[in-house]
């Protein structure tokens, strides 16, 4: 008898439960502005292996970023000239000077599972986990004020960017004059 009165109020309950998870209060409406205009939506079109033009235009790019004995040209601009002040060729690919091989951000994990998820890395035999996830290039970081290089004559090279343009291109620029050359042709 106890039995099936518990199991009644138990029904009862649950019924009365899901009758209220209808209405939570947590719906997920449509986002309208102050004007009254409603989230747009669109169909992508993707190619036949279900890519978009910008999911190709990253994979070319990190492609030709990593394609061995690639040189490519860095051309520094000034804005307020539109004159090259600086060319170098690059070999291989210009590099931000806060990109990293492992994270800057690690909890100590030793061999236990971190509670709260993350990556788990291991550096210097010891286990870690971050909230940095590693990027399609392989590493980690963000861009910074200042890039470096290596020239075709394999010279290094930093610049800190500032007041000027740069422009990397895969083909040298017909340019009409260069203030530093950094290349000399050979």
């Amino acid at each position: 008898m106890k039995n099936s009165r518990f199991f009644s109020w138990a029904l009862v309950i649950a019924f009365i439960g899901l009758m209220g998870m209808g209405n939570t209060g947590c719906e997920q409406n449509e986002p309208v502005s102050a004007s009254g205009v409603h989230k747009a939506t669109v169909q992508v079109q993707t190619d036949q292996n279900g890519q978009t033009i910008e999911q190709k235009n990253i994979i070319a790019r990190l492609t030709e970023d990593n394609k061995p004995g690639a040189i490519k040209h860095l051309y520094v601009i000034s804005p307020m000239s539109g004159q090259v002040i600086l060319y170098s060729t690059v070999k291989g690919k210009v590099t931000s000077g806060q990109k990293r091989l492992t994270p800057k951000t690690l909890t100590h994990t030793g061999d236990s599972v971190n509670a709260w998820g993350g990556m788990t890395v291991e550096i210097g035999g010891s286990k870690y986990t971050t909230g940095e996830v590693i990027q399609d290039d392989g590493t980690y970081g963000d861009s910074s004020e200042y890039i470096y290089w290596w020239d075709a004559q394999g010279r290094y090279h930093q610049h800190l960017r500032g007041m000027c343009e740069i422009h990397i291109s895969d083909q040298p620029l017909k340019v009409s004059s260069v203030t530093l050359n950094v290349s000399p042709a050979e």
